[in-house]
């Protein structure tokens, strides 16, 4: 035992040294200080050069885009060069981010003067063709879709001195805000947290586990892109508020903007570029496309402005707050400044509450408060005494906050704000769109390279909007926005009437509220001739409201072919989100077959490049994975709480982290070894379990021993329901099992912890169980006791 202490104690002063100089927060590394390796999770590390001068671990030397925008549509061509400066064959693979509206339908390969053109695939047999060409020495690239805003591209093959081009085609929509247009190239993705054990995750989550480089290193790859725009109508203002560029008009309407040289190390933030129309008016009206199997159409139209002194409602807004190891400095700050000016601003009529979460969740009261200046004094202080620190939990805090009870007569409205560095991006959408009737959601997402996807998502599920601040002075502007968009909708009860043209496959099907003055967007596929009237309506701040584009008028053009492109991933989008709720194979196949059909890539669809020629005779590769920047403020804090750090969260303390399970404490690093401690590391208390299994009694096809040993597998989920809750009891819970494994009827029969909100979210996580398959077609009936201690 006195052995292994002084093993401990000598690790722990090493890793102090070479980790953590002063006050900094522990970098990832692997401490192996038991056999647990199966309870590793899925995390980012730092990048370490090799000592092996033969492979080149960075393979990836420039990454550019061509931008060309027409109307509001943008078209993107993205080149990837890969080269590979060492000595020894490799496989490359490099993850990186698009905009959650990207319909991605297209790829090629380019090596020397040959030209490979991309297949689209079903993703298990593109994955297949692509080890195939590995192993057989050919050159060959796999694009495939891990998230809707991640992408990962491998690269197989690349013989010492390879120079290979990759390029992805893309086209997506651009819809104005407030008479302001925004073109978003995301340029890198940011660290996600994960709680997936490593030695189960299925492969699309593995990326998760990538190298990332220093705190304010520069991306190893040059950066590059170009925008051409033509507007269609005068431009009034343009400017990148991301990078240094360059602009020049060839007339009123169209314009050339270029990154300036001294930006090309820009690749560590999201390109930003906003145009406004001279007259600060919006475009809108009727696109068509004419096709030889189908037709398609794009309906813009715009909304009716703002009145003032519209007479609002009572309110009442959620505040959650983000300040997990991600958050740590800048972007904690932006939220500090942003929540400032949202709660500063309130009516003394409305009513709010504060969460703070990172691996827990900290409430300023039980019940919303009245926004007076007391009030928002005590809030505004809890929010200033936070350092940021602690893993990304927010599926905990949202659950939390919408149980809390309701202020009667007020309209909820929960408005977050967090870098969504977080990897529960279904099970948080699912949590929302359950919740719909509750409350609407409003994402803030803060800081340079946010995770677009799961703010977007959030608030799309939720019916609300998404914001993205990536600078401190942007705070205020965005609370304003925010403040203006919730006074008084554009348009309420909006419908719109086709008459004399025969639509179908119309999305959405029906139109939320209009909240900004942006126009409201509808696809569709048309039939017969392009004739009739297309009739928007609804309810304005002046009483009713009408508005007709007449069909005739409107030629159909093949310039508008990106049409069929976009109604497919809105549809995707859709049938994603119902996906998200409740996972359906009929679903999933009308995805995979709308990939197909469409040439666009998708979670079930891959493009697959494979080069005829066989470069790599014996076929042996070494795979590097490209190491990514952190986007720019983000500090080594990311890449630590990822690994395993946490912080304490009602009073964040900077002398206290976690790494594994040991602790440091930078108050007793002083102390010397007599006292057990040495270099502030010691080792943590294991967690006491805060839910378990009581008696299972089972008749059918499934043992009482196999239901129990599913269970303590998911013991991890069905714990999370039961976070922050104080009382104990037991939860007693009647399952009928398919014969399949599949849960078909949960209900419960004894319930002592009444709590209603950890009840339903642990028949949630049962429903999600797969038990075993059994041949006894009548499946299994069980009971099941947990208990809450």
């Amino acid at each position: 035992m006195k052995r292994v202490t002084k093993f401990l104690a000598l690790f722990a002063m090493i890793f102090s040294v070479l980790i953590v100089p002063g006050l900094q927060a522990p970098a990832h590394t692997e401490p192996k200080i038991s056999d647990e390796s199966a309870d590793k999770t899925l995390s980012p590390y730092f990048f370490v050069k090799s000592d092996d001068p033969a492979i080149d671990q960075l393979p990836l030397k420039a990454t550019s885009a061509a931008v060309n925008i027409s109307g509001v549509i943008a078209d993107v061509v993205v080149t990837q060069v890969y080269k590979n400066e060492g000595k020894k064959a490799i496989e490359a693979i490099y993850i990186f981010p698009a905009s959650t509206r990207a319909a991605v339908y297209g790829m090629k390969m380019v090596i020397g003067k040959r030209v490979i053109e991309a297949k689209i695939k079903k993703r298990d047999e593109a994955r297949k063709e692509y080890e195939q060409a590995r192993a057989q020495g050919k050159s060959a690239s796999l694009l495939e879709q891990q998230r809707p805003n991640v992408f990962q591209m491998n690269v197989a093959n690349i013989m010492p001195n390879d120079e290979i081009k990759v390029e992805l085609k893309y086209t997506e929509l651009l819809l104005p805000a407030d008479q302001v247009y925004e073109f978003s190239y995301p340029t890198v993705v940011g660290p996600r947290y994960s709680n997936s054990k490593e030695a189960t995750a299925s492969a699309s989550e593995k990326w998760v586990k990538n190298p990332y480089l220093r705190q304010n290193e520069k991306p190893t790859y040059s950066f590059d892109i170009t925008v051409n725009l033509a507007a269609g109508m005068p431009i009034k203002e343009l400017a990148s508020t991301s990078h240094k560029v360059n602009a020049t008009y060839m007339s009123p309407s169209t314009a050339r903007v270029t990154l300036d040289k001294s930006d090309a190390g820009g690749g560590n933030r999201d390109y930003i570029l906003h145009y406004r129309l001279a007259g600060d008016i919006i475009q809108s009206g009727l696109l068509l496309f004419e096709g030889e199997k189908e037709n398609f159409f794009l309906l813009m139209m715009q909304p009716p402005k703002k009145i003032t002194n519209a007479r609002i409602p009572g309110r009442e807004y959620i505040f959650i707050v983000d300040v997990s190891g991600s958050m740590y400095g800048f972007p904690l700050e932006i939220s500090k400044k942003l929540l400032r000016n949202l709660i500063g601003s309130l009516r003394p009529s409305d009513k709010f509450n504060v969460l703070l979460f990172s691996g827990g969740s900290s409430l300023m009261s039980e019940e919303s408060l009245p926004a007076n200046t007391e009030n928002i004094d005590k809030a505004m202080n809890v929010i200033d005494r936070q350092k940021g620190g602690g893993g990304t939990e927010l599926l905990p805090a949202l659950k939390r906050a919408l149980s809390l009870k309701r202020a009667e007569g007020f309209s909820r409205s929960v408005i977050i704000a967090t870098d969504g560095y977080v990897s529960v991006e279904e099970e948080a959408f699912d949590f929302i769109r359950s919740h719909l009737a509750d409350a609407n959601v409003f994402a803030f997402g803060i800081g340079s390279s946010v995770n677009r996807h799961i703010i977007e998502g959030m608030a799309h599920v939720g019916m609300g909007e998404p914001f993205v601040i990536t600078k401190p002075d942007e705070a205020p502007a965005q609370a304003e926005r925010f403040r203006k968009m919730i006074q008084s909708p554009v348009l309420t009860n909006v419908k719109v009437k086709f008459n004399g043209l025969s639509t179908y496959d119309v999305e959405p099907i029906s139109i939320p509220d209009v909240l900004a003055e942006r126009p409201v967007i509808v696809f569709g596929k048309w039939r017969g001739k392009p004739q009739g009237t297309i009739t928007l309506t609804g309810i304005s701040g002046d009483g009713k409201y009408a508005e007709t584009v007449n069909v005739s008028t409107t030629q159909p053009q093949k310039t508008n072919a990106s049409l069929k492109y976009l109604w497919a991933r809105q549809r995707i989008t859709i049938l994603s989100d119902y996906n998200k709720l409740r996972s359906d194979d009929k679903r999933v196949k009308e995805v995979t077959q709308l990939g197909l059909t469409y040439n666009l890539l998708t979670a079930y669809t891959s493009f697959v490049a494979i080069d005829n020629e066989i470069r790599n005779k014996d076929g042996k590769t070494d795979t590097v994975n490209q190491p990514l920047p952190l986007p720019q403020d983000v500090s080594d804090y990311a890449i630590g709480q990822a690994s395993g750090m946490t912080m304490a969260l009602a009073a964040p303390s900077p002398t206290m982290y976690r790494q594994g399970n040991l602790q440091y404490d930078t108050a007793l690093k002083a102390k010397t070894e007599s006292s057990g401690v040495v270099g502030g590391w010691v080792a943590e208390k294991k967690k006491t379990t805060a839910v378990t299994i009581g008696e299972i009694t089972a008749t059918g096809g499934l043992s009482k021993e196999t239901l129990r040993g599913i269970i303590e597998k998911n013991m991890e989920k069905i714990e999370t329901c039961y976070t922050g809750i104080a009382s104990g009891g037991k939860l007693v819970l009647a399952l009928t099992i398919n014969p399949d494994g599949t849960i078909k009827i949960i209900k419960t029969t004894s319930d002592t912890v009444k709590n209603i909100t950890v009840t339903q979210c642990v028949m949630d996580a049962f429903k999600k169980l797969l038990f075993p398959a059994v041949a006894d077609t009548s499946g299994t009936t069980a009971t099941i006791t947990l208990v809450f201690q």
